[in-house]
Protein backbone atom coordinates (compact mmCIF):
# COMPACT_ATOMS: atom_id res chain seq x y z
CA UNK A 1 0.00 0.00 0.00
CA UNK A 2 1.17 3.56 -0.69
CA UNK A 3 1.95 5.93 1.47
CA UNK A 4 1.43 9.74 0.48
CA UNK A 5 3.25 12.35 2.36
CA UNK A 6 0.75 15.34 3.70
CA UNK A 7 1.45 18.26 3.55
CA UNK A 8 1.03 20.64 7.02
CA UNK A 9 0.54 24.26 7.65
CA UNK A 10 4.57 25.13 8.20
CA UNK A 11 5.19 23.00 4.60
CA UNK A 12 1.68 25.11 3.18
CA UNK A 13 3.18 28.08 4.96
CA UNK A 14 7.08 27.67 3.85
CA UNK A 15 5.72 27.32 0.41
CA UNK A 16 3.59 30.38 0.40
CA UNK A 17 7.06 32.73 1.69
CA UNK A 18 8.89 30.67 -1.54
CA UNK A 19 6.51 31.97 -3.58
CA UNK A 20 6.03 35.48 -2.58
CA UNK A 21 9.53 35.72 -2.71
CA UNK A 22 9.60 34.12 -6.15
CA UNK A 23 7.11 36.88 -6.93
CA UNK A 24 8.94 39.82 -5.55
CA UNK A 25 11.86 38.81 -7.28
CA UNK A 26 10.53 38.53 -10.85
CA UNK A 27 8.90 42.23 -9.96
CA UNK A 28 11.86 43.50 -9.33
CA UNK A 29 13.93 42.27 -11.95
CA UNK A 30 11.07 43.70 -14.19
CA UNK A 31 11.72 46.81 -12.35
CA UNK A 32 15.33 47.04 -12.91
CA UNK A 33 16.30 45.11 -16.49
CA UNK A 34 13.02 46.62 -18.74
CA UNK A 35 14.53 49.89 -19.50
CA UNK A 36 10.87 50.90 -20.85
CA UNK A 37 9.30 50.93 -17.39
CA UNK A 38 12.30 51.06 -14.74
CA UNK A 39 11.83 53.37 -12.18
CA UNK A 40 15.24 52.87 -9.56
CA UNK A 41 16.91 56.25 -10.34
CA UNK A 42 14.26 58.91 -10.81
CA UNK A 43 13.29 61.01 -7.27
CA UNK A 44 9.49 61.06 -6.70
CA UNK A 45 10.31 64.77 -5.36
CA UNK A 46 11.74 65.92 -8.55
CA UNK A 47 10.14 63.46 -10.94
CA UNK A 48 9.50 65.93 -13.37
CA UNK A 49 13.07 67.56 -13.51
CA UNK A 50 14.84 63.57 -13.25
CA UNK A 51 12.37 63.12 -16.31
CA UNK A 52 13.24 66.27 -18.31
CA UNK A 53 17.31 65.04 -17.57
CA UNK A 54 16.33 61.69 -18.94
CA UNK A 55 14.62 62.77 -21.55
CA UNK A 56 17.77 64.94 -22.57
CA UNK A 57 19.88 62.10 -21.90
CA UNK A 58 18.00 60.12 -24.70
CA UNK A 59 17.78 62.43 -27.20
CA UNK A 60 21.25 63.32 -26.42
CA UNK A 61 22.06 59.40 -27.29
CA UNK A 62 19.75 59.55 -30.30
CA UNK A 63 22.17 62.40 -31.66
CA UNK A 64 25.17 60.48 -30.88
CA UNK A 65 23.88 57.69 -32.79
CA UNK A 66 22.72 59.90 -35.68
CA UNK A 67 26.33 60.85 -35.79
CA UNK A 68 27.70 57.40 -35.33
CA UNK A 69 25.71 56.69 -38.26
CA UNK A 70 26.72 59.68 -40.35
CA UNK A 71 30.41 58.64 -39.98
CA UNK A 72 29.94 54.84 -40.47
CA UNK A 73 27.87 55.78 -43.53
CA UNK A 74 31.30 58.23 -44.28
CA UNK A 75 33.88 55.71 -43.81
CA UNK A 76 31.61 53.60 -46.15
CA UNK A 77 31.63 55.75 -48.77
CA UNK A 78 35.39 56.67 -48.33
CA UNK A 79 36.02 52.93 -48.61
CA UNK A 80 34.10 52.38 -51.68
CA UNK A 81 35.85 55.01 -53.34
CA UNK A 82 38.94 53.74 -52.49
CA UNK A 83 38.09 50.31 -53.72
CA UNK A 84 36.91 51.20 -56.81
CA UNK A 85 39.96 53.43 -56.98
CA UNK A 86 42.08 50.01 -55.81
CA UNK A 87 40.39 48.04 -58.97
CA UNK A 88 41.04 51.01 -61.60
CA UNK A 89 44.94 50.87 -60.64
CA UNK A 90 44.76 47.14 -60.80
CA UNK A 91 43.21 47.38 -64.20
CA UNK A 92 46.01 49.74 -65.15
CA UNK A 93 48.37 47.60 -63.97
CA UNK A 94 47.11 44.81 -65.56
CA UNK A 95 47.83 47.05 -69.16
CA UNK A 96 50.94 47.39 -68.78
CA UNK A 97 51.78 44.30 -67.73
CA UNK A 98 49.88 42.74 -70.59
CA UNK A 99 51.66 45.88 -72.87
CA UNK A 100 55.05 44.46 -71.44
CA UNK A 101 54.81 40.96 -72.25
CA UNK A 102 53.71 41.30 -75.41
CA UNK A 103 56.48 44.03 -75.96
CA UNK A 104 58.80 41.38 -75.09
CA UNK A 105 57.50 38.78 -76.92
CA UNK A 106 57.64 41.10 -79.91
CA UNK A 107 61.39 41.38 -79.04
CA UNK A 108 61.90 37.93 -78.70
CA UNK A 109 60.17 37.30 -81.87
CA UNK A 110 62.40 39.61 -83.69
CA UNK A 111 65.97 39.63 -82.21
CA UNK A 112 66.11 36.60 -80.41
CA UNK A 113 65.31 33.67 -83.04
CA UNK A 114 66.92 30.17 -82.81
CA UNK A 115 68.60 30.64 -85.64
CA UNK A 116 70.22 33.75 -84.16
CA UNK A 117 71.60 31.70 -81.35
CA UNK A 118 75.70 30.79 -81.80
CA UNK A 119 75.44 27.20 -81.44
CA UNK A 120 72.26 26.83 -83.90
CA UNK A 121 74.52 25.11 -85.97
CA UNK A 122 74.55 22.29 -83.64
CA UNK A 123 71.03 21.10 -84.11
CA UNK A 124 69.83 22.66 -86.96
CA UNK A 125 67.14 20.51 -89.04
CA UNK A 126 68.47 21.67 -92.30
CA UNK A 127 71.96 21.52 -91.29
CA UNK A 128 72.30 18.26 -94.06
CA UNK A 129 70.66 20.45 -97.01
CA UNK A 130 72.92 23.03 -96.52
CA UNK A 131 76.07 21.22 -96.28
CA UNK A 132 77.83 20.99 -99.84
CA UNK A 133 77.14 17.29 -101.59
CA UNK A 134 80.56 14.59 -102.15
CA UNK A 135 81.28 14.49 -106.03
CA UNK A 136 80.21 10.97 -106.36
CA UNK A 137 82.41 10.47 -109.93
CA UNK A 138 85.67 10.42 -107.64
CA UNK A 139 86.58 7.28 -106.16
CA UNK A 140 87.14 6.56 -102.56
CA UNK A 141 91.01 6.17 -102.87
CA UNK A 142 90.70 10.42 -103.23
CA UNK A 143 89.69 11.51 -99.23
CA UNK A 144 87.32 13.80 -100.31
CA UNK A 145 85.89 14.00 -96.50
CA UNK A 146 86.53 12.04 -93.12
CA UNK A 147 83.81 12.00 -90.71
CA UNK A 148 84.79 14.20 -87.87
CA UNK A 149 86.44 16.69 -90.30
CA UNK A 150 85.39 20.46 -90.01
CA UNK A 151 84.82 22.13 -93.33
CA UNK A 152 85.61 25.62 -92.72
CA UNK A 153 89.08 26.75 -91.01
CA UNK A 154 88.77 25.81 -87.36
CA UNK A 155 90.53 28.73 -85.66
CA UNK A 156 88.67 31.35 -87.81
CA UNK A 157 85.86 29.88 -86.66
CA UNK A 158 86.73 29.62 -83.12
CA UNK A 159 87.50 33.37 -83.15
CA UNK A 160 84.46 33.85 -84.63
CA UNK A 161 82.20 32.35 -81.85
CA UNK A 162 84.34 34.07 -78.83
CA UNK A 163 84.13 37.46 -80.79
CA UNK A 164 80.40 36.70 -80.80
CA UNK A 165 80.05 35.54 -77.08
CA UNK A 166 82.36 38.52 -76.11
CA UNK A 167 79.71 41.11 -78.17
CA UNK A 168 76.76 39.25 -76.00
CA UNK A 169 78.64 39.28 -72.70
CA UNK A 170 79.12 43.13 -72.75
CA UNK A 171 75.57 43.59 -74.01
CA UNK A 172 74.30 41.68 -71.52
CA UNK A 173 76.39 43.84 -68.93
CA UNK A 174 75.67 47.01 -71.02
CA UNK A 175 71.77 46.31 -70.75
CA UNK A 176 72.15 44.91 -66.90
CA UNK A 177 73.89 48.87 -65.59
CA UNK A 178 71.12 50.34 -67.67
CA UNK A 179 68.15 48.33 -65.93
CA UNK A 180 69.46 49.37 -62.65
CA UNK A 181 70.39 53.19 -63.59
CA UNK A 182 66.64 53.15 -64.27
CA UNK A 183 65.83 51.81 -61.36
CA UNK A 184 67.44 53.84 -59.53
CA UNK A 185 66.25 56.81 -61.32
CA UNK A 186 62.64 55.41 -60.61
CA UNK A 187 63.09 54.87 -57.00
CA UNK A 188 64.84 58.40 -56.57
CA UNK A 189 61.52 59.97 -58.27
CA UNK A 190 59.34 58.25 -56.48
CA UNK A 191 60.87 58.82 -53.05
CA UNK A 192 60.92 62.98 -54.55
CA UNK A 193 57.49 62.64 -55.22
CA UNK A 194 56.53 60.77 -51.88
CA UNK A 195 58.82 64.05 -49.92
CA UNK A 196 56.98 66.49 -51.95
CA UNK A 197 53.88 65.12 -51.14
CA UNK A 198 54.06 65.18 -47.41
CA UNK A 199 55.80 68.43 -47.41
CA UNK A 200 52.70 69.35 -49.44
CA UNK A 201 50.29 67.56 -46.85
CA UNK A 202 52.24 69.64 -43.88
CA UNK A 203 51.93 73.16 -45.20
CA UNK A 204 48.27 72.00 -46.10
CA UNK A 205 48.18 71.25 -42.64
CA UNK A 206 49.71 74.29 -41.13
CA UNK A 207 47.60 76.60 -43.27
CA UNK A 208 44.33 74.87 -41.88
CA UNK A 209 46.02 75.47 -38.63
CA UNK A 210 46.51 79.45 -39.19
CA UNK A 211 43.13 79.70 -40.63
CA UNK A 212 41.77 78.39 -37.84
CA UNK A 213 43.70 80.33 -35.41
CA UNK A 214 43.21 83.54 -37.40
CA UNK A 215 39.16 82.71 -37.18
CA UNK A 216 39.59 81.95 -33.42
CA UNK A 217 41.15 85.09 -33.22
CA UNK A 218 38.81 87.19 -35.17
CA UNK A 219 35.82 85.52 -33.21
CA UNK A 220 37.57 86.11 -29.96
CA UNK A 221 37.93 90.16 -30.68
CA UNK A 222 34.32 89.92 -31.91
CA UNK A 223 33.17 88.08 -28.17
CA UNK A 224 35.13 90.94 -26.48
CA UNK A 225 33.87 93.70 -28.47
CA UNK A 226 30.19 92.39 -27.91
CA UNK A 227 31.08 92.08 -24.09
CA UNK A 228 32.28 95.49 -24.27
CA UNK A 229 29.91 97.36 -26.03
CA UNK A 230 27.18 95.17 -23.61
CA UNK A 231 29.33 96.66 -20.10
CA UNK A 232 29.21 99.86 -21.61
CA UNK A 233 25.05 99.69 -22.30
CA UNK A 234 24.77 98.31 -18.89
CA UNK A 235 27.16 101.56 -17.65
CA UNK A 236 24.60 103.79 -19.00
CA UNK A 237 21.59 102.62 -17.81
CA UNK A 238 22.96 102.16 -14.52
CA UNK A 239 24.38 105.79 -14.67
CA UNK A 240 20.78 106.94 -15.58
CA UNK A 241 18.78 104.80 -12.94
CA UNK A 242 21.13 106.59 -10.64
CA UNK A 243 20.33 109.77 -12.25
CA UNK A 244 16.56 109.51 -12.01
CA UNK A 245 16.98 108.34 -8.16
CA UNK A 246 19.03 111.24 -7.33
CA UNK A 247 15.99 113.36 -9.36
CA UNK A 248 13.52 111.65 -7.95
CA UNK A 249 15.24 112.34 -3.80
CA UNK A 250 15.58 116.02 -5.05
CA UNK A 251 12.04 116.64 -6.49
CA UNK A 252 10.79 114.98 -3.16
CA UNK A 253 13.47 117.22 -0.69
CA UNK A 254 12.40 120.47 -3.12
CA UNK A 255 9.12 119.51 -3.39
CA UNK A 256 6.09 121.72 -1.87
CA UNK A 257 4.63 119.03 0.11
CA UNK A 258 8.23 119.02 2.38
CA UNK A 259 9.34 122.90 2.01
CA UNK A 260 5.43 123.50 3.25
CA UNK A 261 5.02 126.19 0.50
CA UNK A 262 2.10 128.07 0.66
CA UNK A 263 1.12 127.71 -2.86
CA UNK A 264 -0.11 124.12 -1.45
CA UNK A 265 -3.68 123.80 -4.16
CA UNK A 266 -2.95 120.36 -4.84
CA UNK A 267 -6.19 117.99 -3.81
CA UNK A 268 -6.04 114.22 -2.71
CA UNK A 269 -7.50 113.41 -5.99
CA UNK A 270 -4.14 113.98 -8.15
CA UNK A 271 -2.41 116.55 -9.69
CA UNK A 272 -4.96 117.37 -12.30
CA UNK A 273 -7.65 118.30 -9.96
CA UNK A 274 -6.42 121.16 -7.79
CA UNK A 275 -8.20 122.70 -5.05
CA UNK A 276 -10.34 125.36 -6.10
CA UNK A 277 -9.90 127.19 -3.24
CA UNK A 278 -6.26 127.94 -3.29
CA UNK A 279 -5.23 127.14 -6.92
CA UNK A 280 -4.05 130.28 -8.21
CA UNK A 281 -2.88 129.27 -11.42
CA UNK A 282 0.61 129.07 -13.22
CA UNK A 283 3.05 131.96 -13.22
CA UNK A 284 5.13 133.30 -15.97
CA UNK A 285 8.31 131.80 -14.50
CA UNK A 286 6.57 128.48 -13.78
CA UNK A 287 5.28 128.39 -17.36
CA UNK A 288 8.70 129.69 -18.67
CA UNK A 289 10.77 126.72 -16.69
CA UNK A 290 8.10 124.04 -17.69
CA UNK A 291 8.36 125.20 -21.21
CA UNK A 292 11.87 124.84 -20.92
CA UNK A 293 12.30 121.41 -19.32
CA UNK A 294 9.57 120.06 -22.20
CA UNK A 295 11.87 121.57 -24.46
CA UNK A 296 15.31 119.84 -23.08
CA UNK A 297 13.80 116.59 -22.95
CA UNK A 298 12.90 116.62 -26.63
CA UNK A 299 16.08 117.54 -27.42
CA UNK A 300 17.04 114.99 -25.01
CA UNK A 301 15.09 111.87 -26.63
CA UNK A 302 16.14 113.47 -29.85
CA UNK A 303 19.59 112.77 -29.19
CA UNK A 304 19.08 109.41 -27.39
CA UNK A 305 16.94 108.17 -30.89
CA UNK A 306 20.27 109.58 -32.76
CA UNK A 307 23.29 107.98 -30.65
CA UNK A 308 20.66 104.68 -30.45
CA UNK A 309 20.77 104.83 -34.31
CA UNK A 310 24.26 105.47 -34.71
CA UNK A 311 24.90 102.66 -32.58
CA UNK A 312 22.77 100.09 -34.30
CA UNK A 313 24.41 101.01 -37.51
CA UNK A 314 27.92 100.41 -36.00
CA UNK A 315 26.85 97.17 -34.35
CA UNK A 316 25.39 95.81 -38.04
CA UNK A 317 28.76 97.33 -39.95
CA UNK A 318 30.31 95.04 -37.30
CA UNK A 319 28.20 92.21 -37.66
CA UNK A 320 28.70 92.27 -41.64
CA UNK A 321 32.16 92.41 -41.41
CA UNK A 322 32.88 90.02 -38.87
CA UNK A 323 30.56 87.29 -40.75
CA UNK A 324 32.53 88.09 -44.30
CA UNK A 325 35.81 87.33 -42.51
CA UNK A 326 34.11 84.36 -41.31
CA UNK A 327 32.73 83.49 -44.86
CA UNK A 328 36.36 84.04 -46.17
CA UNK A 329 38.37 82.30 -43.93
CA UNK A 330 35.34 78.97 -44.13
CA UNK A 331 35.92 79.00 -47.78
CA UNK A 332 39.49 79.06 -47.28
CA UNK A 333 39.22 75.86 -44.91
CA UNK A 334 36.57 74.26 -46.85
CA UNK A 335 38.96 74.81 -50.17
CA UNK A 336 42.24 73.71 -48.31
CA UNK A 337 40.31 70.76 -46.78
CA UNK A 338 39.03 69.22 -50.23
CA UNK A 339 42.71 69.71 -51.39
CA UNK A 340 43.53 67.38 -48.35
CA UNK A 341 40.80 64.98 -49.36
CA UNK A 342 42.16 65.14 -52.82
CA UNK A 343 45.80 64.39 -52.00
CA UNK A 344 44.84 61.31 -49.13
CA UNK A 345 42.56 59.89 -51.61
CA UNK A 346 45.48 57.69 -52.76
CA UNK A 347 46.08 56.50 -48.98
CA UNK A 348 42.99 55.11 -48.89
CA UNK A 349 43.45 51.98 -50.81
CA UNK A 350 46.17 51.46 -48.45
CA UNK A 351 44.50 51.57 -45.31
CA UNK A 352 41.47 49.47 -47.18
CA UNK A 353 43.94 47.00 -47.60
CA UNK A 354 45.48 46.66 -43.90
CA UNK A 355 41.85 47.52 -42.73
CA UNK A 356 41.26 43.88 -44.90
CA UNK A 357 44.61 42.49 -43.53
CA UNK A 358 43.38 43.26 -39.90
CA UNK A 359 39.62 42.06 -40.08
CA UNK A 360 41.05 38.50 -41.65
CA UNK A 361 43.37 38.33 -39.21
CA UNK A 362 40.47 38.77 -36.14
CA UNK A 363 37.98 36.62 -38.05
CA UNK A 364 40.65 33.89 -38.76
CA UNK A 365 42.59 34.02 -36.23
CA UNK A 366 41.99 35.92 -33.41
CA UNK A 367 38.13 35.43 -32.83
CA UNK A 368 38.35 31.94 -34.30
CA UNK A 369 36.28 30.88 -31.51
CA UNK A 370 33.13 33.04 -30.81
CA UNK A 371 31.16 32.45 -27.72
CA UNK A 372 27.12 30.82 -27.86
CA UNK A 373 24.45 31.73 -26.73
CA UNK A 374 24.53 29.92 -23.34
CA UNK A 375 27.99 31.69 -22.26
CA UNK A 376 25.58 34.73 -22.21
CA UNK A 377 22.67 32.74 -20.83
CA UNK A 378 24.72 32.76 -17.55
CA UNK A 379 24.42 36.65 -16.46
CA UNK A 380 21.64 38.77 -15.21
CA UNK A 381 20.10 35.63 -13.99
CA UNK A 382 19.13 37.26 -10.71
CA UNK A 383 17.66 40.47 -9.81
CA UNK A 384 20.42 40.37 -6.27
Amino acid sequence: MLKFQTATKEDLKLAASIQRRRQIDAERKERIFNARFRKIGVSLKTSKIDKEFLDKQVAEKKQQRELEQARESQLDENLIRGSKLALLLEKQQEEERRKIHKEIEHFRQQYQRPEQRRDFDLYDPTALKKKEHVDLSFGPGLAQKFPGEDEDDAKGRLKAQKEELRWWIEKQKNERMQAESERQETEKAYETAVISRDKRAMALDQMERDCRRRLNEATARFNRALAEEQEYRRHCEALQEEEDKKADIYNHVTGDFLTEAKEQAESAHGPRKPLASRYKGMTAEELRVFREAQAQQLKEIEEMRLQEKRKNEEWDRLMNTQAEIADSYQREIDRKRTEIQKKIAVENLELAQQHKSHQEYLNRVLYKTKPTAAFFEQFNRDAR
